[in-house]
């Protein structure tokens, strides 16, 4: 075996562990499903991630509801931590190729809704997080003061 094979091949092994850890390292509910700090309504972007905060015009279980049932339809997008119930729900979303988790969390305080999506790992998000967030809030309609 040449010496550019074995480079290759432990850049191989490295590409699969990495991949590996990224979709099996384990998942803490209790650090990801929190609420982020209260802001006045309006979009606010972050390294890696996005927010958005709405005033409610409906009930908070029908604006949860509506948007649990949206997330779900999201490909690759399951429920991770919270409920309607609760008034809080993280959903995770994993990216085609590579499976980076990226995290949704969901909240009604008041007659506020707050939506923050945000990475696990690396520092971009390439925008996905800011068009999920965008995307779910487009399926609330009435449900939601304009900006």
């Amino acid at each position: 075996m040449t010496m550019a094979s074995r480079v290759l091949a432990i850049l191989f092994l490295m590409t699969l562990a990495g991949m590996a850890y990224i979709r099996l390292a384990p998942m803490d509910p209790a650090r990801v499903h929190q609420a982020s700090a209260p802001r006045p309504p309006g979009d606010y972007a972050a390294t890696g991630g996005f927010t958005a905060v709405r005033k409610i015009t409906a009930p908070a279980p029908k604006v949860l509801a509506t948007l649990e049932q949206r997330a779900l339809a999201t490909p690759r997008t399951r429920l991770f931590a919270g409920s309607v119930d609760e008034g809080m729900i993280t959903f995770v979303t994993r990216s085609l190729v590579m499976g980076f988790p990226d995290y949704t969390t969901v909240r009604v305080g008041g007659d506020t809704l707050t939506i923050h999506g945000r990475l696990r790992f690396g520092q971009s998000d390439l925008g996905v997080n800011r068009a999920r967030v965008q995307g779910w809030l487009d399926t609330l309609g009435p449900l939601t003061e304009p900006l």
